[in-house]
């Protein structure tokens, strides 16, 4: 998980050598106003009948939070029956923040498995917010609770209730961060009349 820092850049490498491996890359990250978080992934696929997956999910609020997502696979001609897939996907909290994403493959033969990748960075969905406001739950809550479901299923895949705890505390911290500074400008509905 990758939190704060005015400039963070994370370059994870990944090479398979024996066959038969599996890979499961999993990462969060949140940016906050002003912050630029890098993300360079490498899988190299050098063997034959390897896999893996790679999902980053990744949160941005605030005035100049910016984060890139590069995620490049390479499976060789000798890396045959490779099964590969690579995601992004980010939400972007509040106006004012960016969301740069490139995913890449390079196959060097065509006797594999699969190879995919997606990539998908929206806004925060208005209509859940009004869903959960309309049945009575306030504002800051009904957030948090989008945010909590956009991460929620690759923090279940850890599998370790105490790390699970630590990192949904951490991302409540960072709602947090953005509510008090939407309370002080009156919360969202005095923003969109603002921009009306």
């Amino acid at each position: 998980m990758t939190l704060g820092g005015s400039v963070v850049r994370v370059t994870p490498d990944a090479e398979f050598t024996g066959e038969n491996g599996s890979l499961e890359m999993v990462r969060l990250y949140f940016a906050d106003a002003g912050q630029h978080q890098e993300h360079r992934l490498f899988v190299d696929h050098a063997v034959p009948a390897c896999r893996s997956r790679v999902t980053y999910k990744g949160a941005l609020q605030g005035e100049g939070a910016h984060t890139v997502w590069v995620g490049d696979v390479l499976i060789r001609a000798e890396a045959e029956g490779t099964d590969t897939y690579e995601l992004n996907r980010n939400l972007v909290l509040s106006d004012g923040a960016r969301a740069d994403s490139v995913p890449n493959l390079e196959i060097e033969t065509g006797l594999i498995e699969g190879a995919g990748h997606a990539s998908a960075t929206g806004r925060f969905d208005d209509e859940q917010l009004f869903y959960l406001r309309s049945r009575g739950i306030p504002e800051p809550d009904a957030r948090r609770l989008v945010v909590r479901g956009f991460f929620n299923d690759l923090i279940q895949q850890i599998g370790v209730p105490e790390v699970e705890e630590r990192l949904l505390a951490a991302i409540e911290a960072e709602l947090e961060k953005s509510m008090s500074v939407l309370d002080a400008l009156g919360g969202v509905d005095a923003l969109a009349a603002a921009d009306a």
